[in-house]
């Protein structure tokens, strides 16, 4: 089976669903988009990993792994996600030390979050694309629609029961602040470990540069 090199899009959220989110991948030499669910807690971990302007003040677990893995000399050489069932997506991780290679069974949420913090190429099988991945239905310049298109797209994919507890209106309120009153709330955000409001803060920041 042919592999397919996947490189990530962004991370969206359900407009209806409060707390759900969807890991966004896209094949690389093409137009599909292969939404994954995953829980808050993979989605800052993901998020923090994506922005390198943020910067915890302790590791997070996904961290302390690669703390763990680089003391022992365990590198982390790509991902699959190799096997999708009943929706649910899994994966495996190939790592090497000592130029042995070893696979190991991760959740696909862990196993992304792990690679972008060692830089290792995401891949899946051509068969998994052709089944679950779909194409936005705005494709050309860019409109206030093609903004929510992902978020009406994770509603469409989530299942009963996919939510988790965040404050959803969060980001809402930041469009009321200044980009120096911003700057200070991810200041504030990222000191007391809150990365989901850091990561939406950043977003925020970035719309406005």
């Amino acid at each position: 089976m042919s592999l397919v090199r996947l490189k990530i899009k962004g991370i969206s959220y359900s407009q209806t669903q409060n707390g759900a989110y969807a890991l966004i991948l896209n094949e690389v030499d093409g137009d599909r988009k292969l939404p994954i669910v995953i829980g808050a807690f993979e989605a800052q971990s993901i998020a923090i990993a994506l922005e390198k302007e943020i910067k915890p003040p302790r590791p997070l677990t996904h961290d302390l792994f690669k703390n763990f893995a680089d003391r022992y000399d365990i590198v982390i050489k790509q991902v699959i996600i190799h096997k999708l069932v009943d929706g649910v997506f899994y994966s495996s991780i190939i790592c090497e030390r000592d130029n042995i290679e070893e696979i190991i069974d991760a959740r696909t949420s862990d196993a992304i979050a792990l690679a972008l913090r060692f830089n290792a190429p995401i891949f899946t099988y051509k068969t998994i694309l052709d089944k679950a991945g779909i194409f936005l239905k705005f494709t050309s310049k860019e409109t206030d629609e093609d903004k929510n298109d992902e978020s009406i797209m994770v509603d469409e994919i989530l299942q009963e029961g996919d939510t988790v507890e965040i404050d959803q209106g969060a980001s809402d309120a930041f469009t009321e602040l200044t980009i120096d009153e911003l700057n200070k709330e991810l200041e504030k955000a990222v000191a007391n470990e809150d990365y989901e409001k850091a990561a939406k803060l950043r977003d925020e920041i970035s719309k406005r540069n």
